[in-house]
């Protein structure tokens, strides 16, 4: 329809008569639809590679003159010859059409490679760079990658072994979000949603052979732009799967609408397979906090500066008090006098010297009030019901207290108290924590979830002056992840939209809660952002040059995020500043103990892969095939072969004594690959090794997996 729709338009132009005729015609035919959720499937998408060498046969797009801010021209051509002309590389192009083909010339520099996704791709993986910090866990993988192709590339790896894929995809809001066919999905583009659907569903119909038939759950975040249509495609693209919607509290100063109600959360898709079942805790997170023991404690807790209505020090002076606390450990000593307006703060001196003194002043530096009396507050203290914090915006020091709601439940015994912290303020913790598990609700409204405060915010103490838009809370990644790997400790987790790299900071934080050895592949792609690129190309800079991808979400996000995570360390090396809260509150200085190894996605020829000349870019999909563990192999060296910790990969058959014997004492390694297109000598092989191994023959498994893939008919 889109294709016919470009025609009429033309046809209008030539003949307005003819062209309303057939428009009103056309008109009765598309109101005749079939059942269920309907859109256009055939339409193709491509991707550009512009790491990708251009050679004779590829497929390419002619690049725009350097310094050009306005898209280039958009047809496809094949490269037919290369040849060398004065020190330069020159293509003859033929353009790629069912009609009569123009040709011309372009300098190879001046092309990128183009994959539609119908073409055969032999993917490979190129490692740059490392952070080792957890000893023999496995590794976190990031691909830099089109993650259709990336997925694509997961289906030699990991085919039915991811236990749960978290993703967020682009919420097509018409804002520049996402790209289709290399151009930006605008918000007036009439077949918007239907480009949405057709790009969500091949990548669905992949991710469905990932994930694990016999017990595994796809999770999908989405706002009200489209969370109709995802619902649908969800049902009908895994029919045998149960499939529930939760609606998520993300902002609960909420986003004003014109004459609309203003929108606070948005929506979770969980779509679980097998045995899959969301496994209870402690906390329903829909009560009015959250009865884990650290977060139960935070949020009982509320600010003692007042807000809202009146929040002035001239709305109550009697409100207006210095609180003196010591800065070192904390502690709140003691509550100075009302100041009465017209006095200034300047006149009041500490008790002590070494305390500093906490006036209510809000962000902006106006004074305002304190929630109660000072006798209030002194009773208070004494009981232990206020506590000091740190010093947040405007360079206040937090001071928090318990309201009357909450000392009601400590003296009906709904929360107990387990004692004082060193600021002798009480631990709070529910009565009940020891014995009762609560069904979580489909409603979440939790502070942590906050996107704002924990995701943004949160993102720039790891990547300070570093921006990304929109990025999810990490607690709130944690807390859907949670319900369904909690008691899985070597679970794979997926995302294949990772952005900024939460997921993966998320399974961490699950990993350091509860142990194990969870790990998380991230797939993003290097896209800049559509500001940036604006400028990028007034410097004469293009997709591709260093200088361009340098900018790129996945170079300047999301591999940095990860490692931060990792070493507690920003990327310029300093200590990231701040603690974890909630579930699990710890320095983020502190890093985890966990690995984390960083790919980009290549493509090689399938001659190149059978005659074993493309080894090193195969060589770690082979080390994720057998769980991402160890080193990789990537070099057999002159004996032909090589073992880790957990695998083993063989060349040299005629030094198939030596590796036998060398493998008899490898009681670690699950996973053996045999490169050898001699069927006998493969059985030969597999009967001297221990049947318990997992045995594949290279390359035949890896060439048939992509030959197959290409029958998916998009």
């Amino acid at each position: 329809m889109s294709r016919l729709t470009d025609l009429m338009r033309q046809l209008r132009a030539a003949d307005p008569q003819l062209g309303a005729d057939l428009e009103k015609e056309i008109s009765v035919l598309t109101k005749r639809r079939s059942f269920g959720l309907v859109f256009e499937r055939h339409q193709p998408e491509a991707v550009e590679l512009p790491g990708q060498k251009a050679r004779r046969g590829s497929k390419v797009r002619i690049l725009p003159p350097r310094g050009e801010v306005q898209k280039g021209d958009q047809r496809l051509w094949v490269v037919e010859s290369v040849a060398q002309d004065e020190g330069r590389y020159v293509a003859r192009l033929v353009e790629l059409t069912k009609g009569e083909a123009e040709t011309a010339t372009a300098e190879v520099s001046d092309l990128v490679v183009v994959a539609e996704f119908d073409d055969k791709i032999y993917p490979g993986l190129a490692e740059t760079g490392r952070v080792e910090n957890g000893g023999d866990k496995p590794f976190h993988t990031v691909i830099n990658a089109e993650n259709f192709h990336a997925l694509e590339m997961l289906t030699y790896t990991h085919r039915g072994k991811i236990d749960a894929i978290y993703i967020d995809p682009p919420y097509n809001t018409g804002a520049r979000d996402w790209k289709y066919n290399n151009d930006y999905v605008e918000g007036d583009d009439d077949y918007r949603h239907s480009k949405w659907l057709a790009f969500m569903e091949r990548r669905l119909l992949v991710a469905r052979e990932l994930l694990n038939p016999e017990d595994s759950v796809l999770i999908v975040t989405i706002d009200e732009k489209e969370y109709l249509r995802l619902g649908m495609l969800l049902e009908q693209t895994f029919p045998e799967a149960r499939v529930q919607m939760n609606s998520i509290v993300i902002n609960s100063q909420g986003t004003p609408r014109s004459d609309a109600f203003s929108r606070i959360d948005e929506y979770m898709y969980t779509v679980q397979l097998g045995t899959s079942k969301v496994q209870w805790t402690h906390d329903d997170m829909l009560a009015p906090y959250d009865v884990r023991p650290a977060a139960h404690s935070q949020q009982l807790w509320y600010p003692l500066l007042r807000s809202g209505t009146d929040p002035y020090r001239e709305n109550a002076p009697n409100q207006f008090y210095p609180i003196f606390v010591d800065p070192k450990t904390l502690r709140i000593d003691s509550a100075g006098e009302p100041l009465p307006l017209g006095i200034s703060r300047g006149m009041v001196t500490p008790p002590k010297e070494h305390l500093e003194i906490v006036w209510p002043l809000l962000g902006s530096g106006r004074e305002s009030r304190w929630q109660v009396s000072v006798e209030t507050f002194n009773n208070y203290l004494a009981e232990g019901y206020v506590r000091s914090g740190q010093i947040g915006r405007g360079g206040v020091r937090s001071i928090t207290y318990l309201r009357k709601g909450t000392i009601k439940q400590i003296s009906d015994g709904a929360v107990k108290v387990s004692g004082r912290d060193e600021r002798g303020s009480l631990i709070l913790e529910p009565a009940d924590l020891a014995g009762k598990l609560r069904a979580p609700k489909t409603v979440w409204n939790r502070i942590a979830h906050e996107a704002g405060e924990y995701g943004s915010k949160l993102l720039r103490k790891f990547l300070p002056d570093r921006k990304f838009p929109f990025p999810k809370s990490l607690y709130a990644v944690e807390d859907a992840l949670r319900f369904f790997v909690r008691d899985k400790p070597n679970a794979t987790v997926l995302d294949f939209f990772s952005g900024s790299g939460t997921t993966a900071h998320a399974v961490m934080r699950l990993n350091h809660q509860y142990g194990g050895r969870r790990q998380c592949i991230s797939v993003t792609n290097n896209e800049v952002g559509a500001d940036e690129q604006y400028g990028l190309h007034t410097q004469g800079l293009r997709q591709g040059d260093p200088a361009w991808e340098k900018w790129g979400i996945c170079d300047y996000i999301t591999k940095p995020r990860i490692m931060a995570a990792i070493t507690g360390k920003t990327p310029d090396g300093d200590p990231i500043k701040g603690d974890y809260k909630f579930t699990d509150e710890f320095p983020m200085a502190d890093g985890f103990e966990e690995n984390a190894a960083f790919f980009t996605l290549t493509y090689e020829t399938p001659l190149s892969v059978r005659h074993n000349r493309a080894f090193s870019r195969v060589a770690p999909m082979l080390w994720m095939r057998a769980g991402s563990a160890g080193r990789i192999i990537n070099d057999l060296g002159d004996r032909g072969w090589g073992i880790s910790d957990v695998y083993a990969v063989i060349e040299d058959i005629d030094n198939a004594e030596s590796f036998l014997n060398a493998m008899r004492v490898a009681d670690t390694v699950k996973t053996v690959f045999v490169i050898t297109d001699n069927a006998s000598a493969f059985q030969m092989l597999c009967r001297e090794l221990p049947s318990e191994l997992h045995i594949v023959q290279l390359y035949e498994s890896y060439l048939q997996n992509f030959e197959i893939n290409q029958g998916r008919g998009f």
